[in-house]
């Protein structure tokens, strides 16, 4: 039986309906990837996690076969594999464990799928060459997910400064995210420094790789706080100076934290400037998965600055406190909120 098909926006090119494998469906991300295969007019066939609190995919597909094991499920893509070009897996979405996800890449593509993959895409530089390899070899491509790339108010600010007049005088910028997590948080992988790769690669590497994406290379790295809940310090990119500070501690709050009400505070100014970018996170993913359906997307080359930056931010020893840390850093909490 012949793929149903799809209609990209114009209502002009049929695109043959794709299926979808998601690893680590229970977990925080996984609802963005499979509301984002459901708004692109694709489906889940098959998804995998240790857990089996997935009632969430009933929100979107009532098909999907579910293994708690990944060798069941490796076997099940494979035996989609062979049965052809309409019910094998074309791509394969990882929102697993940091440290498992170039583990699960390599799967993908040797499934003969290609791989669609959460931040970050690997822990260690040095794990990203032998995707390159593997990606040449087998012929599909590695998806990382960029998403403050695509939100829209971000697109606009790269704009107007890639139109600004050049200046020898660096731009001063401030970034600040504050994200609470309770307890549980230091008990699971994600508090897990050889897992997640601590805080900067865990909660921080989508603002890193905007700040790279916005003002250039980077060309030093201070760190001058860091412990489980909290990392501050100072970069040097070509175009700008950055304070930092990243935190999964409530006292950084500029407003009380409530169980099931606001618990995260983000900011970054430019020159003082707040730059404005609180509305638009919901559609994000599925602006990614559009463009990857339409041959576009992102590659491992446009993610290695940011994991490279966040390595040497986890690798560098604390310096303690200087002229340049962040005011968080000093204990100064943000006004507002």
């Amino acid at each position: 039986m012949a793929s149903p098909l799809m209609y990209g926006t114009d209502c002009m090119v049929p695109i043959p309906m794709k299926n979808f494998a998601l690893i680590g469906v229970a977990g925080f991300v996984a609802p963005r990837h499979l509301k984002a295969v459901k708004e692109t007019g694709h489906r889940v066939v098959a998804a995998c996690d240790p857990s089996d609190a997935v009632g969430v995919m009933d929100r979107y597909f009532f098909e999907t076969r579910f293994f708690r094991e990944f060798e069941r499920f490796e076997r099940h893509v494979e035996k989609l594999r062979r049965r052809g070009e309409d019910e094998r897996v074309h791509y394969v979405s990882i929102c697993s464990p940091n440290y498992l996800h170039d583990a699960h890449v390599r799967f993908a593509l040797r499934s003969g799928a290609h791989a669609i993959c959460e931040k970050p895409l690997v822990i260690n530089p040095w794990n990203l060459d032998p995707l390159l390899e593997i990606e040449a070899d087998s012929g599909r491509h590695i998806f990382p997910i960029l998403q403050l790339r695509v939100h829209p108010a971000l697109t606009t600010l790269r704009k107007e400064l890639a139109a600004a007049p050049r200046s020898s005088v660096k731009r001063e910028v401030v970034l600040t995210y504050v994200t609470v997590r309770g307890h549980w948080y230091l008990h699971s992988w994600k508090g897990d420094l050889e897992r997640s790769g601590g805080l900067a690669a865990n909660i921080g590497i989508h603002f890193f790789d905007l700040l790279i994406w916005l003002f250039g290379p980077v060309q030093g790295v201070e760190v001058h706080l860091s412990d489980p809940l909290r990392m501050s310090g100072y970069l040097e990119l070509e175009r700008a100076t950055v304070r930092w500070h990243l935190s999964v501690s409530r006292e950084d709050l500029p407003f009380e934290a409530v169980p099931g009400g606001r618990t995260t505070y983000r900011s970054i100014t430019i020159g003082g400037e707040e730059v404005e970018f609180s509305e638009g996170f919901t559609d994000l993913h599925t602006i990614l998965y559009r463009d990857i359906l339409a041959g576009e997307g992102f590659g491992l080359e446009d993610a290695r600055p940011s994991i490279v930056l966040v390595h040497d931010i986890r690798t560098s020893p604390p310096t303690g406190l200087t002229e340049r840390s962040h005011p968080l850093a000093r204990g100064n909490r943000p006004a507002g909120g």
